[in-house]
This record gives C-alpha cells, sequence and structure tokens, in this order.
C-alpha cells in the first residue's frame, strides 16, 4: 500500500504588472502547484523515513510538470519548496520534502545547479508560509529573490501535511538594487 494518499490539491498562480511604478513589458507570473496528504507517522515517532520521502518523489514530479505547463518549458527563473505539517506530526515529516521535492523540480527544469530554497512548519489548518524564492542557477541573482505565500484554507488537518513546490517565469518587477544579474552567471556552480 502507498504512502501517499492525496486528499486535494491546488495550483494558485499571480502575475503582477506593476509594484507602484510604470507596467511592466513582461508581467511577472509565480505559481504554486501543492497536494494534501495524509501523514503515514502522524501521533507516532517513526524512526524511518526514507520509504515516504522515496515515494514523495512521484508527487514532487508531478507538481513539478504542473508548475512548467502553466508558466511555460524554457520559462521557469526562479524555483523553492515548502511543507506545512499539521500538529500531529513533526517537523521532520515536512523535511523529507527537501530531498523529493528538489530533486523533482531539478530533473523536470533541466538540472539547475542553485540549492532549492524552501520553508517548513509544523501548525494549525489554514496556516499560511511565506516560501523564498531565488534564481535556478546562481543563488546570488539579487534581482530574482523574492517570496510568495503557500497555503490552503482547510488544509492541513492535524492528520496531513501539505506540500507545496513554487516557481516564477522572472525575477521581481523594478527590481533596480544592483548584485549580480542573470546575464553574469558564469561559475555555473549554483552560486554565481
Amino acid at each position: 500500500m502507498s504512502l501517499i494518499q492525496i486528499r486535494k490539491r491546488s495550483l494558485v498562480v499571480e502575475t503582477v504588472y506593476h509594484e507602484g511604478g510604470p507596467v511592466a513589458d513582461k508581467p511577472l507570473r509565480l505559481a504554486a502547484a501543492s497536494a494534501v496528504v495524509r501523514n503515514p507517522y502522524a501521533g507516532r515517532y517513526e524512526p524511518d523515513l526514507l520509504p515516504f520521502m522515496a515515494e514523495l518523489r512521484d508527487l514532487g514530479r508531478l507538481l513539478a510538470e504542473e508548475l512548467v505547463q502553466t508558466l511555460g518549458k524554457g520559462q521557469v527563473e526562479a524555483y523553492s519548496k515548502a511543507a506545512i505539517v499539521g500538529v500531529n506530526g513533526e517537523l521532520e515529516h515536512g523535511a523529507v520534502w527537501h530531498e523529493a521535492g528538489g530533486w523533482a523540480m531539478r530533473e523536470v527544469l533541466g538540472q539547475p545547479k542553485a540549492m532549492v530554497p524552501a520553508a517548513k512548519a509544523v501548525a494549525h489548518t489554514g496556516y499560511r508560509l511565506m516560501v523564498p524564492l531565488h534564481y535556478i542557477h546562481a543563488s546570488y541573482v539579487r534581482s530574482h529573490y523574492n517570496s510568495f505565500e503557500v497555503g490552503i484554507q482547510d488544509a492541513p488537518r492535524p492528520d496531513e501535511i501539505l506540500f507545496a513546490l513554487v516557481m516564477a517565469d522572472g525575477g521581481r518587477i523594478h527590481s533596480r538594487l544592483g548584485g549580480l544579474t542573470k546575464d553574469q552567471v558564469s561559475a555555473n556552480d549554483g552560486q554565481r
């Protein structure tokens, strides 16, 4: 029997035209794909979480492919991942998403080098989590530092986990604070 039992999924897309300045030539689109799953370890300590993490790779791939289809192949420039664990679980139940969600996004996006930022929490139903994003090929591209809110009104219930992936098709609208730009990335080490 599979450890992954999905109760519901969500796809949220936000389009930003301006931030008080002129309308951008190309609007910024950010999207979050989420799945609410039963927590197979809610209410008890499980010493071996690796089988759960391995099974989550398929869910990660499903969510990553949905985001790429939504934003357009080759258009994704920023990414992140998140987990909100219901109160009968523990933070480590959400940490399984680091490998499973990050691996899936890298695979679907063609193996970008930058680390995938993340946020996770153990929280009540309806909790909202701000998730950090950055450029997929180099972590220090300042224009792509951003955040996106993840959450679902009726999730996670105490025995559930909400897993989410977030992608964007560009940097912040009106970014003008200097620093490394995406055109200056040269080391291909995920940093600079």
